[in-house]
C-alpha cells in the first residue's frame, strides 16, 4: 500500500473560436493504492479569462472503473474513456478548478495522460504520465464480474430485533457515480481537547477527531451483512448474499435499472447532515471469494454491480473518505446466513423466529457453533472468540490497508443479548486489547445485552435472568446496560462509546406497552401474544423514560459517550408491516403509536445530550423501513423491491430536532 500522490504530464486545450481567451490543463493523481485496486483523482483547471463550459475529459487507461463522483462516464471503448461534467460543475470559471474522483481496478498503474475537450469540441492531446512509488498488497478483494439473475421480489434483511425480534423484507443496492468532492475527515465544528490519538472522547463524553469535537449524525446503511433470500429465488433459493443496497436493481424499469448510484446517495445524504454511516457486516464479508458475496446471487444492476462483498465493503470506505464521512464498521452476525437472530459470537438453534407462521425465513438449519447443536442444523459456519478477535484485528488495520482516515470506530458485536454482563464486559475487554493492537486511533463502539442469558449455548432449557432494573421496564436486544456502571471493562474512558439499541412497536410490541388499566387481562403480554389477544398499545413517557435511565442513560451522567447504535421505525405501522402484522394488529391505528414512541425517544435524547444512529439510510428493512422512502408494497406492489423514493419528510423531521442538538 502507498498514498503517494503520483500525477500524469498536464494537457492543455485551446478552443478553435478563441484560442487566446480560452485554456485549461488536466492532470490525474493516484490519491491511494492498494494493489489490487486504487482511487484516482483528475484535476481539470481553466486557466483562460472565461468560462471554460460543458467540458469533458478523455483518457487511455486499461482499468475497470467501479466508483466515480463529480463526473459522469459518456463514454468507454476498451481502454478509452471519456468523463463528462456532472450536471453541477459543467462551468468552471477562470482559475477555477474541479476534481473528479474515481476507484478502479487493478492497481499498480502509472496516472495516465488526460486531455480536456471544449464545447466546440477543440482539444488537444497530452503528455506523458509520470510513474508512482512502488505499492504492497493490503488485504483488498478481487473478483470476477458477473451478471445477476433471478426476478424481482422480496427478501427477509437484517434489520434489527429485540426481545422477540422480527424478520425484514431486503434485496439490493449497488455503486457508482454522481457527486461531491473529494477528501477526507469529516467536518468538524469547535470543541475541546481530546488528548493524543485521530478518534477520542473528551471529558465531557463527547467524540472528538484530531482533538476537535464531532457531531455523530448517524444512520445506518446496511445489505453486506447478508439477507434471507425467499425460497422460491429461481437463483439462490434461501440464500443469504451479500450486497449492498443502493435502490437500483436488475429488473428496475425493464432492466434498465433506476441510475442511481452510491456516490449519489452519498451527495444526498451529506447534503441533509448525515456525516456518520453505520456500516454492518458479517464475517463471510471479509472473504473475496464467498459464494453468497459474488456471481449470479447478486441483485443489483450491472452499472452498480461489485464483483464481491469485500471489494464492495473496500470501495465504500475509500468513497465514504471521499465524501466526508465516518465510517462505523458493524460485526452484525456471527454469520450472513443467521443473521439477526445471533445473539452471542457461538449461536445455534433455536431461534426465536422459529414458530412464526405465514414465515418463509427460518434458519433452524444454521448454526455459527462447532458443538452442541441440535438435529435441525445441516449447514455450520463456526465463529468463536479467536475468530472474532482476528476479524476485529483486520477490520482495525483497513485505515492503513485503504489509505484512509474515516474508521471512527468498530462496533464489536451486534446486540450481544444472550450473554451475562460478566461475560460481555470480559469479551470486551478482549476486544479492545485486538483492535488496540493494529489502530490506537479508533473507538469501540459496544452494545448492551437484554434480560436473559444462555437461550443460544446448547442448552435451551436453562435460562439465566439478567438483572436490568425495573423488571416492568424491559430491555430490547443489546439495550442493557444497567450493570455497566458499577462493574465497567477496563477499557479506557477515551476509547470507549456505549451503544445500546431501543425500538418500539414496529420492531417488537413489548409488555411494557400494554394497557393494562383497560385490559388486565393483556398484563405481562408481550409480541404475537399480545396482538392474537387484541391487546391496545399506549406509549407512557414516564415508564419508558425510566427504563432508558436505569439501561444506558445514568451512563451519560457519568461522562461517558453514549451513542444509540440502533433506533427508529415504521412510523405508518402497523401498515406497511408484513402482511401477518398487519393483520395480527389490525386494531390498532395505523400511523400512531410508532411515530409517539419515535417523539419521545428523541425528546429523550435531547434532554439527555444522547446521539444515535438512525435504522436505517436504505428501505430495505421489512420492520423499520428506512430514511429513503420505498416503492415496494407487500400488498400492492411487491415488484417495486429496491426501488428508492425520496426521503420520509417525518423522519427527516425527527433526526433535523436531534442533530440541532448536536454538540458543537
Amino acid at each position: 500500500m502507498y498514498k503517494a500522490f503520483a500525477k500524469a504530464g498536464l494537457v492543455m486545450w485551446l478552443g478553435t473560436s478563441s484560442a487566446a481567451l480560452l485554456a485549461a490543463q488536466a492532470e490525474m493523481n493516484i490519491v491511494n493504492d492498494w494493489g489490487d485496486g486504487f482511487q484516482g483523482e483528475i484535476v481539470v483547471i481553466n486557466d483562460g479569462s472565461e468560462p471554460l463550459t460543458d467540458w469533458s475529459v478523455s483518457f487511455n487507461m486499461d482499468v475497470d472503473i467501479n466508483n466515480l463522483w463529480n463526473g459522469i462516464i459518456e463514454s468507454q471503448s476498451a481502454s478509452q474513456y471519456v468523463v463528462a461534467a456532472a450536471d453541477y460543475n459543467g462551468t468552471i470559471a477562470p482559475g477555477a478548478q474541479v476534481s473528479v474522483g474515481f476507484v478502479a481496478y487493478p492497481g499498480g498503474l502509472a496516472p495516465a495522460a488526460v486531455t480536456v475537450i471544449g464545447d466546440d469540441g477543440g482539444s488537444s492531446s497530452g503528455g506523458g504520465s509520470s510513474s508512482s512509488s512502488s505499492s504492497s498488497s493490503s488485504s483488498s478483494s478481487s473478483s470476477s464480474s458477473s451478471s445477476s439473475s433471478s426476478s424481482g421480489g422480496s427478501s427477509s434483511s437484517s434489520s434489527s430485533s429485540s426481545g422477540g425480534s422480527s424478520s425484514s423484507s431486503s434485496s439490493s443496492g449497488g455503486s457508482s457515480s454522481s457527486s461531491s468532492s473529494s477528501g477526507s475527515s469529516s467536518g468538524s465544528s469547535g470543541g475541546s481537547s481530546s488528548g493524543s490519538g485521530r478518534f477520542r472522547v473528551d471529558d465531557s463524553g463527547n467524540i472528538t477527531k484530531n482533538g476537535e469535537v464531532i457531531p455523530m449524525n448517524c444512520g445506518s446503511w446496511f445489505g453486506l451483512e447478508g439477507r434471507h433470500e425467499p425460497s422460491s429465488d429461481a437463483t439462490n433459493p434461501s440464500g443469504a448474499p451479500m450486497e449492498l443496497y443502493v435502490g437500483n436493481t436488475f429488473w428496475a424499469n425493464g432492466g434498465s435499472g433506476t441510475g442511481r448510484t452510491l456516490q449519489q446517495t452519498m451527495s444526498e445524504i451529506t447534503a441533509m447532515g448525515v456525516n456518520v454511516v453505520r456500516f454492518p457486516i458479517a464475517p463471510q464479508t471479509l472473504d473475496p471469494n464467498d459464494p453468497q458475496g459474488s456471481g449470479s446471487v447478486l441483485k443489483n444492476h450491472e452499472s452498480v454491480l461489485v464483483p464481491s462483498a469485500r471489494q464492495a465493503m473496500e470501495e465504500f470506505i475509500i468513497a465514504a473518505d471521499a465524501n466526508n464521512i465516518e465510517v462505523m464498521l458493524d460485526v452484525h452476525s456471527c454469520s450472513n446466513y443467521v443473521g439477526w437472530r445471533a445473539g452471542r459470537l457461538d449461536a445455534r438453534p433455536p431461534y426465536v423466529d422459529r414458530d412464526r407462521e405465514m414465515y418463509d425465513y427460518p434458519r433452524e438449519d444454521t448454526s455459527c457453533a462447532a458443538t452442541g447443536n441440535p438435529d435441525s442444523v445441516t449447514r455450520v459456519q463456526e465463529y468463536n472468540r479467536d475468530i472474532w478477535l482476528d476479524n476485529l484485528r483486520e477490520l482495525a488495520g483497513l485505515e492503513e490497508a485503504l489509505g484512509v482516515d474515516n474508521i471512527i470506530g468498530i462496533d464489536i458485536y451486534n446486540e450481544p443479548w444472550d450473554y451475562t454482563w460478566e461475560e460481555w464486559k470480559s469479551l470486551t475487554e478482549d476486544a479492545f486489547a485486538a483492535i488496540d493492537e493494529v489502530n490506537p486511533n479508533t473507538l469501540l463502539f459496544v452494545q448492551g445485552i437484554s434480560s436473559t442469558a444462555g437461550n443460544q449455548d446448547g442448552t435451551p432449557d436453562t435460562i439465566t435472568q439478567v438483572p436490568h432494573g425495573d423488571e416492568q421496564t424491559n430491555p430490547n436486544w443489546g439495550e442493557n446496560l444497567f450493570e455497566a456502571g458499577s462493574n465497567p471493562p477496563n477499557i479506557p474512558k477515551d476509547r470507549l462509546v456505549w451503544s445500546p439499541h431501543t425500538y418500539g412497536p414496529s420492531v417488537f410490541v413489548q409488555k411494557g406497552f400494554m394497557d393494562v388499566e383497560s385490559q388486565p387481562e393483556c398484563e405481562g403480554l408481550e409480541g404475537d401474544a399480545a396482538g392474537d389477544a387484541d391487546c391496545n398499545i399506549v406509549i407512557d413517557p414516564v415508564s419508558l423514560r425510566q427504563g432508558w435511565d436505569e439501561h444506558f442513560g445514568y451512563l451519560r451522567e457519568m461522562g461517558y459517550a453514549v451513542v444509540v447504535g440502533e433506533f427508529g421505525g415504521n412510523m405508518d405501522w402497523p401498515a406497511k408491516a408484513t402482511l401477518r402484522d398487519q393483520a395480527r394488529w389490525d386494531h390498532i391505528q395505523p400511523g400512531v403509536v410508532d411515530i409517539q414512541w419515535q417523539e419521545e425517544f428523541v425528546d429523550y435524547m435531547v434532554e439527555k445530550n444522547i446521539q444515535g444512529c438512525y435504522w436505517s439510510i436504505n428501505p430495505e428493512s421489512g420492520d423499520t423501513g428506512g430514511w429513503y422512502g420505498h416503492a415496494y408494497d407487500p400488498q400492492s406492489n411487491t415488484a417495486g423491491w429496491g426501488e428508492w423514493l425520496e426521503f420520509d419528510q417525518r423522519k427527516t423531521n425527527l433526526l433535523n430536532r436531534l442533530w440541532s442538538n448536536s454538540p458543537e
